[in-house]
């Protein structure tokens, strides 16, 4: 006798999986960290805290944690209906600013819905593919929605990439560009449409 199984939804099954592999890779993450603190306390190491070595280790693990972190909400699962701060969201976009390259402003106020998190950092890896060489977001949030307003000397402009997020995708995405379909699929579950527009000195998104 064959038994039923249950089937789980191609796009939860992703989110397990996203969660899974976030989870797996805060702790080693964390214990690095860990281990460089305690290099720079100890006296066995005099003046180790100052070498650019240790800082080089110091900054790549705390920019690691941060994107971690973007990923978790990004492309984990999403339970209930919980919610972030604007405090959190917050932190969170300083994660996209650890690099250097780019520069976030967050013009919102409230608490905001996990699903909502997710558009939002979906969107921001979107103009990150657009902005390889860096540049400005700036986040507004009001009663018509969210608008992500993009500026930056030169961009990447991949319009057949871009045409995901109106549901008329031309062509398959690298690994490294998942999140256009994943945002398209984000907003078509949260009933939403993007507006979107893309030329060689930004970009904007807008649902």
């Amino acid at each position: 006798m064959i038994q039923d199984t249950t089937r789980i939804a191609s796009g939860e099954l992703s989110q397990l999986l996203g969660s899974r592999l976030c989870h797996d890779l805060v702790s080693p993450l964390g214990a690095i960290g860990n281990g460089v603190e305690l290099l720079e306390m100890s006296p066995d190491f005099p003046g180790i805290d100052a070498s650019p070595e240790l800082k080089l280790i110091a900054e790549s693990v705390s920019s690691a944690r941060a994107r971690i972190q973007i990923f978790r909400v990004a492309f984990g699962q999403v339970q209930g209906d919980q919610r972030m701060s604007h405090t959190g969201l917050a932190q969170l976009l300083d994660g996209f600013s650890a690099q250097g390259r780019m520069q976030v402003d967050l013009d919102a106020q409230g608490d905001f819905s996990r699903a909502e998190l997710r558009m939002i950092l979906l969107a921001m890896m979107c103009l990150e593919t657009a902005m390889p060489w860096g540049g400005k977001v700036t986040i507004l949030h009001g009663a018509a929605g969210w608008r992500l307003v993009a500026q930056a000397d030169r961009t990447k402009a991949d319009p057949s990439l871009w045409a995901w997020l109106g549901g008329d995708g031309r062509r398959s995405p690298l690994p490294s560009e998942v999140h256009f379909p994943l945002l398209a699929e984000a907003l078509a579950d949260g009933g939403r449409r993007a507006a979107w527009e893309l030329d060689d000195k930004g970009a904007e998104i807008a649902f």
